[in-house]
């Protein structure tokens, strides 16, 4: 069996493209790793082998963002939605150990994924504050409202944690920067599972990055963390339920993973493998710094055309909040759709159609996706519209 393909120009949002080298190299590691006789998930995830999996890729990871001796680095299945559930709890306890107090977690909604993120910190029965609901402030996700138009509490130590979704993938909303300077002290928690190694970031900001590796960096399965260390001193169980908090199942109770190298319980070795084939991909090629420069000019290439024909394209997010990765428009002329996806088909432009909670278009520009896949999306984009003017 070949292991080449025709490069595809495929624009979805996740499962997402990976580079054809990656692919190729972990096709012949999943039948014979290291010269071991057997594939990379088939090893025992604590042999020599499949430990020195987890620790290449944290330390490629560590490399490629600069990541601090502050912080940590581990590994999670579950995908970002047990972050959901794991964050709350483990970062509400953390909180109460370092300050004795309960305190309450505090989130940034501006999309469908830090919705839901709140929403399941609160079934937890997490105490929650909406620090920013963008879609009762303008009427919509799309938007990111200044921060005076925020409810910042008066005493910011209150919060256990504030969390935001840095890149919304379904609403194509990005943080151009993020206001650290408003929450003194605050432990900042960023999703980034749609833009993570899309470019550089300032670990030493945040108390906890996480992400799902299936959007940008790897296939689905596995979710990448990177704590600050501090935050691993939890409370025992009996001191939580005398808190009255919620406890952390063990296979998602942080201090156990990290101790753990995170393999606690089995850990798709074979998964965290692509990752590190991602990572040393992204530092072959010259680090985030390019891939930064790189990802800038497909988004502004492809925002640019869009732009050119209003008539036909609507682009529902404010221009300073637009995505880099993920950038959604509809038709305005809604009958249009089918055409535009089967002419995109016809093209080999696939990948386009938008989340089914929105619908519209949707093209994800990942790191993956190659300058000359986003130049044919504009050329058909140019065709499309001159023909429906």
């Amino acid at each position: 069996m070949s292991l080449e393909r025709e490069e595809p120009n495929y624009f979805g949002a996740g499962p997402a493209l990976l580079p054809t080298n990656v692919l190729q190299q972990a096709a012949k590691d999943l039948i014979n790793f290291n010269g071991l006789g057997l594939g990379v998930g088939e090893i025992s995830h604590r042999s020599k082998d499949g430990a020195g999996v987890v620790e290449q890729t944290s330390a490629n990871l560590k490399k490629l963002l600069n990541i601090p001796d502050t912080h940590e680095v581990f590994f999670l299945q579950g995908g970002g939605t047990t972050g959901f559930s794991s964050i709350a709890t483990n970062l509400t306890a953390a909180h109460a150990k370092k300050t004795g107090k309960i305190g309450k977690a505090g989130y940034v909604v501006t999309g469908t994924w830090s919705k839901k993120a709140s929403e399941e910190a609160a079934r937890l029965g997490v105490e929650t504050e909406i620090v920013l609901d963008s879609k009762k402030v303008d009427g919509r996700f799309g938007t990111i409202p200044s921060v005076d138009k925020w409810s910042i509490p008066k005493d910011v130590s209150e919060l256990s944690y504030l969390y935001y979704c840095d890149n919304e993938t379904v609403n194509g909303v990005e943080f151009p920067e993020f206001p650290f300077e408003k929450f003194p002290g605050v432990e900042i928690v960023a999703d980034m599972s749609s833009n993570f190694l899309s470019k550089k970031v300032d670990v030493s900001k945040y108390g906890l990055i996480f992400g799902g590796a299936q959007k940008n960096v790897g296939i689905a399965g596995i979710s990448i963390y990177i704590i600050k260390k501090s935050l691993l001193d939890l409370p025992t169980v009996d001191e939580l339920k005398k808190l009255g908090l919620p406890i952390t199942p063990i296979a998602f109770d942080y201090p156990t993973v990290v101790k753990n190298n995170s393999a606690y319980n089995t850990i798709p070795t074979f998964t965290v493998h692509v990752v590190n084939l991602v990572l040393k991909n992204l530092i072959e090629k010259g680090g985030l710094e390019k891939q930064e420069v790189l990802n800038k000019v497909k988004a502004e290439i492809l925002y640019n055309t869009l732009d050119k024909y209003p008539s036909v394209f609507k682009l529902p997010v404010d221009e300073n909040v637009r995505s880099k990765m993920n950038v959604v428009f509809t038709i305005k002329d809604g009958s249009l759709d089918e055409e535009f996806l089967k002419g995109a088909a016809d093209n080999k432009l696939t990948g386009l159609k938008g989340h089914r909670s929105v619908g519209g278009m949707r093209a994800s520009i990942y790191n993956a996706v190659t300058l000359e896949s986003v130049s044919l999306l504009v050329k058909y984009l140019d065709e499309f519209a001159n023909a429906h003017k």
